[in-house]
Parts: C-alpha cells; sequence; structure tokens
C-alpha cells in the first residue's frame, strides 16, 4: 500500500470513529488531545483500519510500537517520567516530539496523548510489509 493510500485510510478510520471533518484529521492532529479519542474510540479506529487495509493492530501494539521494546523501567524512571533512552524511542516513532522541551516533564501517561494520525499511519505502513501474518 502507498503511503499516501495509508494516510488517507488512516484519516477515513479517524472521520469515521470520531465524526470529525477530514480537515480536522490531519496528519499533525493527535488523536486525543486534538480529536478528543477516548481509549474505546481507539479500537473503532484499529477495527477500521483493519477492515479497509487489511493491517490488524491491537490497542496493546500501540504502546509496544511507542515504547519499541524497551522495558518499563528504562523507558521511565520511577516517577514515570520518560527517561533518555525513552525520548530517543520516541523520537523515531513520533518525530513531531521536541525531545528538549519534553526532557524531564513527560509523564508516561501522557505519551499516547501525542500520538498523531501521521504516528498511526507509520506504525500501519510499518506493519502492512507483515498483514497476515
Amino acid at each position: 500500500m502507498a503511503e499516501s493510500q495509508t494516510i488517507s485510510a488512516v484519516q477515513e478510520a479517524v472521520v469515521g470513529a470520531l465524526g470529525v471533518s477530514e480537515d480536522e484529521a490531519a496528519p499533525d492532529a493527535t488523536l486525543m488531545d486534538d480529536l478528543g479519542a477516548e481509549s474505546i474510540d481507539l479500537l473503532d479506529i484499529l477495527f477500521r483500519i483493519e477492515r479497509s487495509t487489511g493491517v490488524k493492530i491491537q490497542a496493546s501494539d500501540l504502546s509496544e510500537y511507542i515504547q519499541g521494546g524497551i522495558p518499563d523501567d528504562e523507558f521511565s524512571d520511577e516517577n514515570e517520567i520518560i527517561s533518555e533512552k525513552g525520548l530517543e524511542q520516541l523520537k523515531k516513532v513520533m518525530p513531531q516530539i521536541d525531545a528538549d522541551e519534553q526532557r524531564g516533564n513527560l509523564h508516561a501517561e501522557n505519551v499516547i496523548k501525542l500520538f498523531t494520525v501521521q504516528n498511526l499511519a507509520d506504525m500501519v505502513e510499518q506493519r502492512g510489509g507483515s498483514a497476515g501474518s
């Protein structure tokens, strides 16, 4: 699937699940903060993506993708603040994040709030090569 088709499929899923306009579902819009998605909405979005692209992503896959296999105790400190190693990983999967701005301030539970439509499309694109496996 071409990258433009992937972003279109993700935007279509977001529009359908959240009832937002196509303009609102811009690639840089955050799913939770900008578009108001809640956990149940994410499940709906992921289901719609699977139906349209054949790429199956479960809710638990989002945190695994974001964390990149880094154990919890290395991804964040004892206060749940994202570590340097965690920030390096976040920059790979969420390049829009300003690491300097977030350093020492980003709480682990807030990371998902920074996840954008484009980040989800990138994840779908990455998984597309292994669709059906």
